[in-house]
Parts: structure tokens; sequence; C-alpha cells
């Protein structure tokens, strides 16, 4: 531990608050909050800790500090901290998916869209469901029942729904605020459980239908029952007070915690969502980060209940979302907590070996790779590849790698601006040299080491820029290929010599997905960059199309892909002369990119 961090942690206060711990490129790698913040802190910095902890602290080289005035505070601010910097060692539920609600929009004409984002407007939102093809059945069935407008644009006149009956065609007739009215409440009531009324209903028309040999019409009636049945009565009741809830349960273990949430909707349990992450502060409060983060992003609506085991403190959690907390202590409410407890304690358990054996894969695998080499663990590695055909559309990519896996948010495509010809070393210099040019203008962080597909030449290239023009020092590597175009060796040092790997170890696998992804990145921008610029001259040979007939065409079609599958009809409907479409579409059957 450095002199700094003892004596920040000699003055820390005994308050409640948050605190960010920071590496050595002063970037925020973990963000916490405490009852007592001198307790907390000092805490990581004593004692045993597991393996996951332990890196976290060998990372940590500063931390600050903010005091606030209660423990509700302070969970706010610490949720709020992590969207701000998005920690690499904090719970982010940025992966996790998007449930499809139903919406009654708030138009003057009314209609029914399938949505997945909720919004404070006019609309009604009714959901979610299980999966989109959930929702979408459901809307076609209302779609059947209720005729409510279907158009997103109000036509001129009547569509092909006002004639089967699916659409009071406000377009072309005059439609009432109380008609509108009265189908929203009803399609209402059929959502919130009331679709059993509307299938007596439906049963007695069926039958009347039947007694006046109405048989085609008695049919209409028994699909939709059939219909109703099928999507509406599918899962059993589990409550029967009809009040959408969620139902909260968690398992710990091995320094893992894994939260289990039940949707209940109608009475129904619809779906059920798992989250796993690393545990590094007390279980209780690590659940009350979870459960705000879990509800402030827009997909996951706010029920009218929220029902938490009795460990946690309903009281705080009730303050950070505004809405009623049960707690139960026996009945049915209680069953569904212990269930959901029950089955993250399952998931955890199988999730273990393969969380041990992603580790093996990914941070061991770095750990040992910074060992081989002789620098610290590089936690944050960018690699670079070229790609051209003798000279031509010449383009670079880099990928980022972060404790053994792919960031893929943070690739980067250039093309080769200053480079004439096939010449590797000089591509090399240009991207080493814009991509930390950026790094510097807008303070990036720095990688721990810089990955080159090549050898001592590519290398010595960026070395170059990365020293003698931009005044930095970062480890460079190569990687050499054989003549299989597999990897074959790592080069590293001053100069450069092999560092010897076990073929079947973890860290030379990470080198071969870092080799591989860098290459196949690289060529299908190349492809790209290729294809689009063969299409381009393709077109150019083409009397009667220019620049603004090309501008149009990709405007029109949004894709090369597309315009290649267009008919001589769809490429008029881009403003193209008859005659020069039927030129276009006769030159692109023979085309191949």
């Amino acid at each position: 531990m450095n002199e700094q961090l003892k004596q920040k942690l000699a003055i820390l206060p005994d308050q409640p608050g948050c605190y960010l711990m920071k590496d050595a490129h002063g970037t925020v790698i973990y963000v916490g909050k405490a009852k007592v913040l001198k307790n907390r802190v000092r805490s990581y910095f004593t004692g045993t800790h597991d393996g996951k902890t332990l890196r976290l602290v060998n990372e940590i080289t500063d931390f600050e500090y903010i005091v606030t005035s209660s423990d509700l505070e302070a969970l706010i601010l610490e949720m709020n901290l992590i969207k701000k910097y998005d920690p690499k060692y904090n719970v982010m539920l940025k992966d996790d998916k998007s449930y499809p609600f139903i919406k009654i929009t708030g138009e003057t004409h009314p209609r029914l869209i399938i949505t997945r984002t909720v919004k404070k407007d006019k609309g009604k939102y009714f959901g979610p469901y299980p999966n989109a093809q959930a929702a979408h059945e459901t809307k076609k069935l209302l779609d059947r029942l209720y005729p409510l407008r279907k158009c997103e644009k109000m036509p001129k006149k009547v569509c092909l729904y006002y004639h089967m009956g699916q659409c009071l065609g406000p377009c072309e007739y005059k439609v009432s605020e109380e008609e509108n009215k009265q189908i929203v409440e009803q399609i209402t009531r059929f959502l919130n459980g009331g679709y059993k009324e509307v299938k007596e209903a439906l049963t007695e028309k069926m039958m009347e239908a039947a007694e006046q040999l109405q048989f085609e019409r008695a049919k209409e009636y028994r699909d939709q029952i059939a219909y109703i049945e099928a999507l509406m009565e599918k899962q059993k009741m589990i409550l029967h007070d009809f009040v959408d809830r969620d139902i909260f349960g968690y398992a710990y273990d091995k320094g893992w915690m894994c939260v289990q949430v039940f949707f209940i909707r109608q009475g129904k349990l619809i779906e059920r969502n798992v989250s796993m992450f690393p545990l590094y502060q007390e279980p209780e409060e690590e659940f009350l980060t979870f459960l705000g983060q879990f509800y402030s992003k827009h997909y996951h609506l706010k029920p009218r209940e929220i029902v938490l085991p009795r460990e946690i403190d309903g009281e705080m959690a009730m303050k950070l979302l505004e809405v009623s907390v049960t707690q139960p202590k026996s009945g049915k409410k209680k069953e569904l907590v212990d269930l959901a407890c029950k089955n993250a304690q399952i998931a955890l358990q199988e999730k273990f070996f393969l969380i041990e054996r992603d580790e093996e894969r990914t941070i061991r695998a770095v750990e040992k790779l910074g060992e081989a080499i002789g620098i610290s663990t590089p936690h944050r590695i960018e690699a670079f590849d070229n790609s051209n055909i003798q000279g031509t559309d010449a383009v670079a990519a880099m990928v980022v790698f972060i404790d053994g896996k792919p960031e893929k948010k943070e690739y980067r495509k250039y093309k080769i601006k200053t480079v004439q010809g096939a010449d590797d070393y000089e591509s090399m210099r240009e991207v080493i040299r814009r991509r930390y040019t950026r790094v510097l203008r807008e303070r990036l962080p720095l990688p721990d080491i810089i990955v080159v597909d090549g050898g001592k030449g590519q290398m010595q290239a960026a070395k170059e820029v990365l020293e003698c023009e931009l005044g930095l020092s970062i480890p460079v590597a190569g990687l050499v290929k054989d003549d299989k175009h597999r990897t074959s060796h790592l080069l590293f040092g001053d100069p450069p010599s092999v560092i010897s790997l076990e073929k079947n170890s973890q860290e030379f696998y990470l080198l071969q997905r870092i080799q591989e992804e860098v290459h196949r990145f690289a060529i299908t921008f190349h492809r790209q960059v290729r294809s689009k610029s063969a299409f381009h001259s393709i077109l150019d040979q083409i009397p009667g199309v220019g620049t603004k007939r090309k501008q149009a065409l990709l405007q029109y079609f949004g894709s090369i892909k597309k315009i290649k599958e267009a008919t001589v009809e769809q490429l008029q409907e881009a403003n193209i002369p008859k005659h020069v479409a039927q030129k276009i579409y006769e030159t692109l059957q023979t085309y191949e990119s």
C-alpha cells in the first residue's frame, strides 16, 4: 500500500457516504456506499479476501469519498455514480433484456401498438409480456375484437380493416370521442382480467349464429373463443387479486450474488428475471443497489407492489422506489419469495463451475500473460491489424479486450489516408498516431499493452510513434502467424524476442482469440469498403447515373444489398426514369460483390 493511501485511510470519517476506487490511470473501477465510511473502506485493505476482491484491491491506487447525510442519500448517490462512471467491478444491468408492452395511445383516435419503451404520456400500458410473440399474438386478438384505428398515419379513405369490421374508419367517417372511450375501456377490462366476460359474450353470439344457420359467422366466433383460450388461459392463477407485483428472492455464496424476480401480472406468473454478479458489499446493501438499478431502466416498469425477503430494509426500499413494499411472514406471497430464493440458490450453484471456467479463460489468463512477459497485469489490451489487397482500399482495425473479454463498443475502424500502396509499416504508424493522439486529446483510458498483428517491423513502427512523437511509454507486443495463418508466437522486449508460452495454455488461447478477432474485424471492414467502392464504380459505368442518382438510390433503399435485390419498378420508386432503372437492373444482375 502506498503512503498516500495510508494517509487517506487514517482520516476517513465515521459517517455515511460513497467511495470511489481508482486504478493507476485514474479511472474509477468501483463505487460503493457505506453506513460508516471509515470501517468499510479500511476493510478492503485489511484481512484476507477471495480472489476477485483481491484483484480489485490490487488495482486500487487511490480513492475518493463523498459524505452524505443519510443511508438513503448514499444509496441514491451510489446509483448515480455507477451510472456516470460505469465502473468495471460494479454490476450494471445494461445487458438485461427489455420486455414488450401493449399500449393504447393517447391520440384523438387511439391505436393499439407494441412498445418496449414506457413513457409518461397519455397512453395506457399493459404488460410486460414474457416475449414479443406473446405481445403480438395478444394484440392480434384485440385487433380482431375491437375496431380501433390501425393506420399510423391517417389515410384519405378507408382501408381493408374497415371492410373487415376491424376499424371504425375515422379517416372517412366521424367517430365520436365517446365511441373511442368505450372501446378503450373494453380493451382495458379485457387486459386486466376481464377476458372471461368477452369469452362468455362470444359464446352466446356463436350459439345465436348457429341457431340462425349462420355457420360461417358461428365459426368466426368459435375461432375467436379458441384464440382467447389459447392466449389468455395458458397459465394457472397464482394470486387471485389481479394486482401486478414483482416477487424478489436472492442468494449469495463464495462472493457472488444471484437475484431472481418473478413478474406476476393479472394474478399469473408470466416471466422471471435472473441476474448474477460479484459481491463486494454486505448482501442486503448490494441487493438494495440492485433494486434501485433494476427500476431505473425504462423497460422495468414499477408494478403496484414489490414483495421482498424480510431481511431487506423494506422502509428504505419503499423510499427509494416510491412504491408499495410487502415483506410477508406467511401465506402465498411468502411461498413465492421462498421459491424465488430457492431458484436463486440453485442458479448460483449451477453457475459456479461456468464462472470458474470463464475466469480461467479470461482474468487468470490475463494475469499469467502479464507474468510471462514481465509486466503488471494487462487488464486493458488494444490490438491492431491492417488489411488491403495490393495496396488498394487499405484499412485498419482496433479491438479492445478488458480482463480477457472483448469490449465491442470500443472497437474502431480506420481508412488509411496518408499511405500510398501496400506499406504495412507506414499504415501501422498512421493508425497508432491517429488512435493515441485522440486518446491523449480526449483523455481516454490508456491500454496496459498494445498488440500488433505482425513481427518486429510492425512493433518498431508502433513504438516510434508512441515514444518519439507522443511521449508515451506503453508496452508493445507482436503476434506472429505460421504458414497456415494461425497464431505462432508472441514477440516482446527491446530487441524483440520470442516469449515462451505453452500452446495449450489459457494465455496462449487468449492471444489466439485476440488475433483472430482483430483479423476478423479488419477483414470484414475491408470487404465492406471494397464492395462499396466496386459497386460505385459499376454504377458510374451506367449511362444516366450520376452522383445525385447514386445518392438517391442509397437514401431510398438504405443499403447496396437492397439496391441489387430491387426490381425495375422498385428502382423507379426512387425517382429513377424507367429506361435508366432498366439499365441499372440489367447491369446489377451480372454484378457480384
